[in-house]
Formats: C-alpha cells, structure tokens, sequence
C-alpha cells in the first residue's frame, strides 16, 4: 500500500526550506509562491519601483539559493528570508548610491511624481501625504515601519532581521513614528 505524499500547503515553511537545502529545489517555488507578494510590498515601500521590486524578490529566491545550506531550521524562515531580503535592498543601494544623491533643486519634480503615482494607487488624500512622509523618512526608518506597521512584524521577529534585542526594536518604531507625524504635519501645512 502506497503512502500519500504530504499535502505541500500543510508543510510549513521552515520544512519546505530544509527539503530545499537538501536538493529538492522545486520546493522553493512554493516557498516564492507564498512570499513573493510580501517582499514585493517590501521592496516597494522602500522604493515606490514595480520593476525593481521584480527584480529584488527575485534577488531573494536567488540569495535563498545560494545560501540554502547555511539554513539550519532553528529559527523562523521567514525571519531569515527578511533578513536576506534586508541585505538585497542595502547592496542595491550601495551599488545605486549615486542615483539617490539628488540635490534640493530636484525634490520638486521628485514630489510630483511620487504625488501622481500615490493618485494612481490612493484616491484619499491622507494616503497621499502619508505616502510621501514614509518616502522623506531616512531608510532606517522607514525600513522598521515597513516590518512593523505594514508587514506586520512582532518586534522579537524585526530585533531577529536587525540583529537587536526587542526592547531596541520597539525604541526605533517609536522614534520612526515621531519622526514620521512631524514630516506628515509639516507636509499637511505646507501642501
């Protein structure tokens, strides 16, 4: 009497992971079926580009590829997948540096373009200024506020990404928020 595989949905992630570090790659396309959604949101509140966002999820998978065997099956996967994806984003930009130096003359066109993308995406006008306020933010900052208020990280899951203790999570979501309600009021007096 043959045995049914196992249902592939039921198996959790850090199973599929370890079956993908031990040669059976097809179980990554399950694991980039389950994930590629939120690294693309990632991605895209770090930098408001669909292409780029592609192509650094699939940046992702690739990483998770190549460094299948330093999963050991410890931890949460998806905390390590972030992790990984964390880095995607810093090497991107340390490689793209120049791109992002842009002088004070140039954040007027930079405003009204991002203004016409968050009119595509966000009829509200809150939306809108909340949109721009997150792009003002240092990356910093705005990274913790992705894992946490849009990913909906817990702050032991976002200290494992960073490589802090819980309590310094929570002290940079705080200072993040601050920092995000006085760009978002000096924007709403300004606009």
């Amino acid at each position: 009497m043959k045995t049914k595989p196992p249902d592939l949905d039921a198996l959790t992630d850090n199973a599929l992971m370890l079956k993908v570090k031990d040669g059976d790659l097809d179980k990554l396309g399950l694991l980039f079926e389950r994930y590629k959604k939120p690294l693309y949101g990632f991605f895209y509140g770090m930098t408001k580009d669909q292409e780029l966002c592609e192509d650094l999820v699939q940046n992702v998978f690739f990483r998770i590829l190549k460094y299948r065997y330093l999963f050991r099956g410890e931890g949460d996967f998806k905390t390590w997948m972030f992790h990984i994806a964390r880095n995607v984003n810093h090497d991107h930009f340390r490689k793209t540096k120049w791109k992002h130096k842009e002088s004070i003359d140039n954040w007027e066109e930079r405003l009204e373009s991002e203004e016409d993308r968050a009119t595509q995406f966000r009829q509200d006008e809150e939306m809108q200024l909340l949109s721009m306020a997150m792009d003002r933010l240092p990356e910093d900052k705005r990274e913790i506020l992705l894992l946490s208020k849009f990913q909906e990280k817990k702050y032991k899951e976002i200290g494992d990404i960073l490589g802090c203790s819980e309590g310094a999570v929570k002290v940079k979501v705080f200072r993040a928020l601050q920092e995000l309600k006085e760009v978002y009021q000096h924007l709403e007096k300004h606009l």
